[in-house]
């Protein structure tokens, strides 16, 4: 689409913003009306009101609902299980000691869950740039691996992270997985808490029509302490809103960081295909190819495909974040544009696949994402 067409469609678009505000009559810009205290007043007890909601819900998950889960999966014990686990991890421009860092805890968690259950486990690595291949196989020896851990490495061109987890998933495939096999994709700087394995993958048996689940996270950042507060911060509101969700049996995301699927869903072609190639058709924009967003795009299949999914509130996977510049306010915007551009791109047609398929809360919490971008920007423009 050439230059001329994008600025014409945001002259457009500006211009009927500007006519609807003219519009408005004046009394929904006159301070004193009793129509506009009503109108900021209806706001805030809107937005207060869908935190208490949330504040609720994550109470009673945490403290009763999630709780019962455990204590099912704890005294089922060894048949809880599954049969075999896939451990895929990513890996891109990512420096050496963070890659060790993040290695070191894979391998330490495949290595003490195949010793203690006798199951079979595959760590897979989808890397570019043979030096990481070096460092991994180096890790790898200072272990006594069991027999049945295997180590699987498979080379990309580094033309981004959906070709990475595609290359991977089929890897997974060419292993010919069992039936109730399950499988989690990591972050190249995702580090994984001990016995993740075990409390997470018990959670397929107690729930069948589970598709995929993700965890708690825990930040080490780099640079200001102003973006250590704001990523704990962050993080904080996330196990609120997560866990929330959760009592739906549906989450809002399934976090790049670290998601566990069943294999049987991560090798399925058209699985694949969706995070390899993923788009939507927007009406001024046309064809939007997505680069970023791949765990947006697993989660609206699974959303699709009508699958349960579950936020796992005891188990905590701690990721060492980087900002992409060293100004607060710089790197804090392009990371927010990112995150919520990805968020922003799905939940439209995830909205459109209605609460009987989302159920009611998960797809009510969609449409306030959609939502919350404009009472956002309420007091800037009121006031």
């Amino acid at each position: 689409m050439s230059d001329y067409k994008f600025w014409q469609g945001h002259i457009l678009y500006i211009s009927i913003l500007a006519a609807y505000a003219a519009a408005l009559p004046t009394l929904a810009w006159d301070p004193n009306s009793r129509d506009y205290i009503f109108l900021i007043g209806f706001i805030a007890m809107w937005r207060y009101s869908w935190w208490g909601i949330n504040a609720v819900r994550y109470w009673i998950y945490t403290k009763s609902t999630f709780p019962k889960w455990r204590k099912q999966a704890q005294e089922a014990g060894e048949a809880a299980l599954p049969s075999e686990i896939y451990l895929l991890v990513t890996s891109f421009r990512i420096d050496s000691e963070t890659t060790r860092l993040v290695y070191d805890s894979v391998i330490k968690e495949a290595v003490n869950f195949s010793n203690k259950f006798d199951r079979p486990v595959t760590i897979i690595a989808s890397i570019v740039e043979r030096a990481d291949d070096v460092l991994i196989r180096k890790l790898l020896r200072s272990y006594d691996l069991p027999e049945k851990v295997k180590y699987v490495s498979v080379r990309i061109d580094g033309t981004g992270k959906r070709d990475a987890l595609a290359y991977g998933f089929r890897a997974i495939s060419s292993q010919m997985p069992a039936k109730d096999a399950v499988a989690a994709v990591i972050d190249g700087d995702s580090m994984l808490e001990e016995d993740l394995i075990e409390k997470c993958s018990s959670m397929f048996k107690i729930h069948p029509k589970l598709g995929a689940l993700t965890t708690d996270e825990l930040c080490e950042v780099e640079g200001h302490w102003k973006f250590k507060e704001w990523y704990s911060m962050r993080f904080a509101q996330r196990h609120i809103y997560m866990s929330s969700v959760s009592l739906s049996k549906r989450v809002l995301t399934l976090t790049g960081r670290m998601s566990m699927f069943r294999a049987d869903i991560l090798t399925d072609p058209e699985f694949i295909g969706r995070v390899e190639l993923d788009w939507i058709d927007h009406w001024r924009l046309g064809r939007f190819k997505f680069l970023t967003g791949d765990d947006k795009s697993s989660w609206y299949h699974i959303l699709k495909e009508k699958y349960e999914m579950l936020y796992i509130p005891d188990v905590k996977v701690v990721t060492i974040e980087t900002p992409p510049d060293p100004s607060f306010l710089k790197a804090s915007v392009t990371l927010m544009r990112r995150w919520f551009g990805n968020m922003l791109r799905t939940n439209g047609r995830a909205i459109m696949l209605g609460p009987r398929v989302m159920n009611f809360f998960p797809w009510l919490s969609t449409l306030d994402q959609r939502l919350s971008m404009w009472t956002a920007l309420t007091g800037f423009v009121l006031t």
